[in-house]
């Protein structure tokens, strides 16, 4: 399992350009040279991460930036068709990138694939400080636990 200190391991996204095309973007491109919040969500549309975890990066991208984050970058186990739409609904487009790991091969790389009744496998729910490719804090909800406490966004405010 990636913990911190760790660099991201190398992979490949999908995601929806603005001309409707797929297109693979890689960690380099989203990681390299830049800090990068990541959140990990098992996903898109999700209760809880439709409800409560995700519109806590959209209201306070602003301030996540202005403490000197590049990027957000929001990962689920979804198509990146469902992705897109997803950014959209939230009003995260042009602010946030949704990517898509739609086979899980991202999260298993990471060693945060779960499964999850009723859903298959997905990604354990995360968020992490990323400076340039490698994991400088990384948070994970309590076991059992129900809500958004340890991954949401004040918790990345204060890790800035």
């Amino acid at each position: 399992m990636i913990k911190a200190g760790d660099r991201l391991p190398e992979g490949t996204f999908r995601i929806k350009n603005d001309e409707g095309a797929a297109v693979e973007v890689s960690t380099g491109d989203l990681f390299g040279g830049q800090t990068v919040v990541l959140v990990g969500v098992p996903g898109a549309f999700t209760s809880t991460c439709h409800n409560a975890h995700i519109p806590q990066f959209v209201a306070n991208a602003a301030a996540l930036k202005a403490k000197g984050v590049d990027r957000i970058v929001v990962v689920a186990t979804n198509d990146h068709h469902v992705m897109k739409v997803w950014g959209e609904s939230l009003g995260g487009t042009g602010t946030i990138d949704f990517v898509a790991d739609g086979e899980g091969k991202y999260a298993r790389a990471l060693g945060l694939e779960v499964e999850i009744a009723g859903l298959g496998k997905r990604c354990k729910r995360f968020s992490a400080l990323v400076k340039d490719g490698v994991v400088a804090t990384l948070n994970f909800e309590p076991e059992g636990g129900k809500g958004i406490s340890a991954t949401g966004a004040a918790t990345m405010l204060e890790q800035v």
